[in-house]
């Protein structure tokens, strides 16, 4: 049996070429950057490289890249970051209901220690407008963080509307990029975002490696207490060798990002139109004339129930999801599809996300309709 991995939005394969990378500096570049002595002249060399074409890829300064372990870490310095360091200006922070849990959980613990957190409601295409931020926002804002494309359905946010409404704030502009980075082209400039969170491993880099981007001029108050590695921002000693990996898959992803978006296009294609070939019944939980992630496909297939068709699914060879990785041994509905759609909609129950990237091509995903299809047919009650 042939298996087909179609859940590139909870992770990816790392590259090949960035695999070698990595496994290459593991064995020769072992000296601390912080040091002195060649070795650590050698490891600041390789870091500084990497840096730089990191902060390029989102058109920012080197200085302004702050190395984390991923995802997370990003979207908690930059949440708690900031709100520690802007607590003599304000309690106030507006973001929305479908964030990723590194966003809400943290807000949420915010709000036990007596800050006022305002969640915005999203349309049943999972956005909000520019207009609710502004109706929101009050003297005492001190950050807004919304995503730039959702996890889940891959609905993309106004970012850029709303960083040129909050240029005459106060409020510092944070977005979790984290599912966006590799396949849209970012300029934090054009955004007009003060932070930016990414994560290497959802664009076919190392686990365990992102960075948040914090312009000049933000403060934030560091987490972590230790060195004064990422000038004094992110104390401990820095990875290397997943550094230039993760530049390595940048690069590799921004060569490939038009043809990639193109790709997965055809792959949606592919599907749906089997699924009408078939008389699959289905609905596509974002409107096609909303725009949206290239590899995010969120289907609903009524009369169907989750758990029983992910397991078939998988029994067949076929990996998909029902949201976010970080909630999926969960038997709690999709907080994304709740927003969306009622906590009383059928949709939170019978809802697919399909997510593509590298390994895929189209007889893989033709194979995958054809056998979603059958499954889909057999389980309809």
């Amino acid at each position: 049996m042939t298996s087909i991995y179609l859940d590139h939005a909870a992770t990816t394969p790392v590259h090949p070429a960035v695999s070698s990378t990595q496994h290459k500096l593991q064995q020769t570049i072992f000296g601390n950057p912080s040091s002195i002595h060649s070795y650590g002249r050698e490891a600041r060399k390789w870091l500084d490289n990497a840096r730089k074409t990191l902060a390029q890829s989102i058109h920012a300064e080197s200085t302004e890249i702050i190395f984390t372990s991923g995802g997370t870490e990003a979207d908690n310095t930059a949440i708690f970051g900031t709100a520690l360091a802007m607590k003599d200006k304000g309690d106030h922070i507006i973001t929305t209901t479908i964030e990723h849990h590194a966003v809400l959980n943290p807000c949420k613990q915010l709000e036990m220690l007596g800050y006022d957190v305002t969640y915005l409601d999203v349309d049943r295409n999972g956005q909000i407008t520019v207009e609710q931020v502004k109706n929101a926002l009050t003297d005492r804002t001190i950050l807004v963080s919304v995503m730039y494309g959702n996890n889940e359905v891959g609905t993309i946010q106004p970012i850029r509307e709303i960083g040129e409404l909050l240029k005459e704030h106060q409020a510092k502009f944070h977005t979790d990029a984290v599912q966006a980075y590799g396949l849209i082209e970012l300029d934090v400039d054009e955004l007009g975002v003060d932070l930016l969170s990414v994560s290497a491993h959802k664009l076919n880099g190392p686990k365990g490696i992102g960075f948040l981007y914090q312009r000049k001029g933000t403060d934030t108050t560091s987490l972590l207490f230790g060195g004064e590695q990422e000038r004094k921002r992110r104390a401990g000693t820095e990875n290397i060798p997943a550094i230039v990996a993760f530049a390595e898959a940048v690069t590799i992803a921004g060569q490939a990002m038009a043809q990639n978006a193109d790709q997965y296009k055809k792959y949606e294609d592919i599907l749906t139109s089997l699924f009408d070939e078939q008389d699959v019944s289905y609905m596509m939980n974002v409107s096609t004339d909303v725009e949206k992630l290239p590899h995010v496909l969120n289907i609903s297939f009524p009369g169907t129930e989750i758990e029983s068709l992910l397991v078939n699914l998988d029994i067949a060879g076929i990996a998909v999801s029902s949201g976010s990785a970080c909630t999926a041994g969960s038997l709690d509905p999709s907080h994304v599809l709740t927003a969306m759609f009622g906590e009383g909609s059928p949709k939170l129950r019978n809802s697919v996300r399909f997510s593509f990237g590298l390994g895929l091509d189209e007889m893989k995903i033709k194979k995958a309709a054809e056998t979603t299809a059958s499954i889909v047919k057999r389980l309809v009650k």
